[in-house]
């Protein structure tokens, strides 16, 4: 296996359309994935990011830049030529075959050794957890059990990189947290290099080594989930991951300051600036010096923890996340005055 990056894209442009309708789907994009890496291109729809999987996978080419798969450009070389498979929203299974039919077909259109086809596919479905319903067809499947045989498949030619393209959007919510976790250990066992797309950030931070946060045809910030999720860089990727709340403050004399007066932190420079704090980085206190000071307007209940909205003094809204413990009580009832401190770091300052 090459020893450098499994995946580059070197100032990648795509473009669409001609004259005043162009669309630029991707803004000059670079980025390096490594052997043996799961990473996720996270963003909203129409962000760019499954054009980008396309160029990989050589269904799309790009306007301009380079993409290299193992060191090798492979700009303008067609799919078939490239060792990378893709698993897609809808699973495309053959309905006339059986699930060993479906998982071998890939791997016969290779030139494979029937031996050799028959032990690989073996392989990949004790992989998948399928090998007791290999002579089933996919319509006497559930929907994950579609998606695994479709995983079997795509991986049975041991491609360099597999790319996965929202495939668990499909799924109803229990089975894609179950499916999060076998994605992630079938990319541990088999070593292979995924590049996953979605726009679920909890799927990002549960199964990434790294994550890529997109919007409008850049790539913003990447890092591990916990730099995107604890230090982003912009006001876009704090807003996107996860919730958080935004305060008006300003910069000045090495501190800053919100605009209800308190100071909640230290930092450099002059001028407005925007506070972003995780509401689970609040803790409800008395109104005793040292606390921000807030109203309570209301509380949502939600199982395993509790919203409650607050305002400060000088009219910003502020949400916090208080933890559902055995007897803990109820929220505060609407109108009482509380104080609020912030968890050590947990502060982040974003220039306007």
């Amino acid at each position: 296996m090459n020893a450098g990056p499994a995946v580059e894209a070197q100032s990648v442009v795509k473009q669409f359309g001609q004259g005043s309708e162009v669309v630029r789907a991707l803004d000059d994009v670079s980025v390096t994935i490594a052997q043996g890496e799961f990473f996720t291109l996270l963003g909203p729809s129409g962000c760019g990011k499954t054009t980008l999987l396309r160029c990989i996978a050589g269904f799309e080419t790009p306007s301009a830049g380079r993409i290299l798969l193992g060191g090798r450009d492979i700009t303008t070389e067609p799919p078939y030529r490239r060792r990378v498979n893709t698993v897609f929203q809808s699973y495309a299974l053959f309905p006339h075959l059986t699930v060993a039919q479906n998982v071998s077909f890939g791997l016969e259109m290779l030139g494979k050794p029937r031996g050799e086809v028959h032990e690989t596919t073996d392989r990949m479905l004790a992989l998948v957890r399928l090998d007791a319903l290999a002579g089933r067809r996919p319509d006497a499947l559930s929907g994950g059990q579609q998606q695994r045989v479709a995983l079997a498949r795509a991986l049975a030619p041991q491609p360099e990189v597999l790319l996965l393209d929202e495939p668990l959007s499909a799924l109803d919510l229990k089975l894609r947290k179950e499916m999060q976790g076998e994605l992630k250990r079938l990319q541990t066992e088999t070593g292979i290099t995924f590049v996953f797309v979605t726009h679920d950030q909890e799927e990002a931070l549960t199964m990434s080594d790294r994550i890529g946060v997109m919007s409008a045809g850049k790539l913003l910030q990447v890092g591990t989930p916990r730099d995107i999720y604890d230090r982003p860089l912009s006001r876009f990727v704090a807003d996107f991951i996860g919730e958080t709340n935004f305060l008006p403050a300003r910069a000045e004399g090495g501190v800053i300051r919100l605009a209800s007066g308190e100071t909640v932190a230290q930092g450099p420079g002059s001028g407005p600036v925007t506070v972003a704090i995780r509401p689970e980085q609040l803790r409800v206190d008395q109104p005793v010096d040292g606390a921000l000071r807030a109203i309570v307007e209301g509380a949502t209940y939600l199982g395993t923890d509790s919203h409650l909205r607050l305002r400060l003094g000088d009219g910003s809204p502020i949400v916090v996340r208080v933890p559902s413990l055995p007897g803990g009580g109820s929220a505060p009832v609407p109108g009482t005055l509380v104080g609020l401190r912030i968890a050590p770091g947990a502060v982040q300052v974003l220039e306007d």
